[in-house]
């Protein structure tokens, strides 16, 4: 378990991020147009994982507005956010707000490990059964070569050290 906070109140995650250098857990999601992606499918490419609890908060519909602008900088990369939020919500904010070089997925389907899998399960509190704050890095390789569980849940990730990774 980790413990992150939430305005200043601890709370648990299930497990801890996978370690750096460590071969990425397989992953299954559902895609805005309720399609399946698997991590399989990102073969040869490097991906950020952009792991967040809502996309109706102020930090995370942030979150995917930065990583989407830095998207379309880089060759050879893809930008998956993960939240469990349903996929309808998805995509109705990248219609809104003109996400187009983000993969905007959900971890809501009872056969998705992704969370466990993954350690950023949130396990206590309000937001219990919502994915943690965090940006995991996957080389081509399929190894993970950067991880950030972000230690309070309301401030955005190290966007900088993420796409450092990827460069």
């Amino acid at each position: 378990m980790a413990t992150i906070t939430l305005k200043g109140n601890p709370i648990q995650t299930i497990g801890t991020l996978p370690a750096v250098g460590s071969k990425a857990p397989a992953f299954k999601l559902t895609k805005s147009d309720l399609s399946d992606v698997t991590l399989a499918d990102f073969a040869g490419k490097k991906i950020i994982l952009n792991i967040f609890p809502s996309i109706d908060t102020g930090t995370c519909a942030m979150s995917v507005r930065k990583f989407n602008a830095e998207a379309s900088e880089l060759l050879g990369v893809v930008v998956v956010a993960v939240s469990k939020d349903l996929p309808f919500a998805l995509n109705r904010f990248c219609g809104a707000e003109g996400i187009d070089k983000v993969v905007t997925t959900s971890a809501l389907r009872p056969d998705s490990s992704f969370g466990k899998d993954y350690g950023v399960t949130i396990i206590e509190g309000g937001l219990a059964g919502v994915l943690s704050r965090s940006v995991i890095v996957i080389d081509e390789k399929g190894e993970v070569a950067y991880t950030e569980q972000v230690p309070e849940t309301v401030n955005e990730p190290d966007y900088a050290k993420a796409l450092a990774a990827v460069k």
